[in-house]
């Protein structure tokens, strides 16, 4: 019965503790699995479980945009990549897709994996 609270504890402290980069892996992170629960959840017609964990994946790739600092020119491209991936999750989540939310999986997946090498050439 104490193993749930002390991962939940870990996790919590895993947080607190992570620097601005370490955060947005993890967000990327939780992105991919909840966006891999969804096509899980898909496949297993369930409906609710499905729409659930898409919208998650919205929530993340919302903060995403919503952070987004436009005095650099980057940002624009980043912004066209998030707004892509918000249109694609409306549609997946609409048509309960499995093809689109695996082609969105692979998109976040890559920005993570980048992600990562960024991380470690600053390093």
């Amino acid at each position: 019965m104490a193993l749930p609270n002390a991962y939940a504890q870990y996790t919590n402290s895993k947080i607190l503790t992570a620097s601005p980069a370490e955060l947005t892996l993890l967000l990327y992170e939780g992105a991919i699995k909840f966006g891999n629960i969804a096509i899980l959840k898909i496949e297993q017609g369930d409906v609710e479980g499905a729409h659930n964990n898409i919208v998650k994946v919205e929530k993340i790739i919302d903060y995403f945009r919503e952070t987004l600092d436009m005095k650099y020119a980057v940002a624009q491209d980043f912004e066209r990549v998030y707004v892509y991936l918000s249109a694609r999750l409306l549609e997946a989540n609409s048509r309960k897709d499995k093809e689109i939310m695996t082609e969105v999986v692979d998109h976040i997946r890559s920005m993570r994996d980048t992600w990562k090498e960024v991380m470690k050439s600053v390093r």
